[in-house]
């Protein structure tokens, strides 16, 4: 049996963090929240949830992550495999074992869950995310023959790979840097459709013009970084 362990960063998400947690497979032996300068009651919630949960002052996804890796890296014995999901419900955490699958199955490295558009909901992403997606994907096939074609921010990865890729990023740039860097470091990955909601709540990122500008940034940043390595 593999030991699994599942990060949620989360900033105001009193909505639908239960939800979240309550519809995580038994499978998961830890399910992580790190509460990333909420103002709401989200840390609360997710503690009356059931989860583990850590407090990262320093807004950004990224930050929320290395939080959530940190404390994991600290205790006594280490998971096979990181699951990472978002707060927002606009995953359906019951799809984790389909995420993992590829991974004690067939011994691959890291998965992602791709957003394909015929099991998305009716505006469950932005034009700007779809746009956004593409374009980076695009960019990865044609520098990293890279095959690619979504972001998703749910996605495993075995523990061991995880730390290896030394991941840096703070904000925006996080889900691109894990697989810029698993291309580089030729990990074995797959793709596994998943199914996508309409979340709850307005999302941090893509619900704003900002969070949208800083997020193509960031994203692109990373994409040349590694293109003239």
């Amino acid at each position: 049996m593999k030991l699994i362990k599942v990060i949620i960063p989360a900033y105001n998400e009193e909505k639908s963090i239960a939800h979240v947690i309550n519809e995580i497979p038994e499978v998961v032996e830890e399910v992580i929240v790190v509460n990333n300068n909420s103002t709401d009651t989200t840390e609360f919630v997710a503690k009356k949830a059931g989860a583990t949960v850590l407090t990262e002052n320093k807004k950004g996804y990224g930050y929320a992550c290395l939080k959530g890796m940190d404390y994991i890296a600290k205790q006594k014995k280490q998971p096979d495999i990181i699951v990472f999901l978002d707060g927002d419900y606009s995953d359906y955490p019951e799809e984790l074992t389909k995420i993992v699958a590829p991974i004690i199955e067939n011994d691959i490295d890291f998965v992602i869950g791709a957003r394909v558009e015929e099991l998305r909901a009716k505006n469950s992403m932005t034009p700007q995310q779809i746009f956004g997606n593409w374009l980076a994907t695009t960019l990865m096939r044609i520098f990293f023959n890279a095959k690619f074609t979504d972001l998703g921010p749910f996605r495993a990865i075995k523990y061991n790979k995880l730390i290896a890729l030394n991941m840096e990023d703070k904000t925006y740039g996080w889900t691109v840097e894990m697989q810029l860097k698993a291309i580089k470091k030729n990990y074995s990955y797959v793709e596994i459709p998943v199914r996508y909601k309409n979340r709850i709540g307005v999302s941090k990122v893509s619900g704003t013009v900002k969070g949208s500008v800083m997020a193509g940034i960031k994203i692109l940043g990373w994409i040349f970084k590694y293109s003239f390595k």
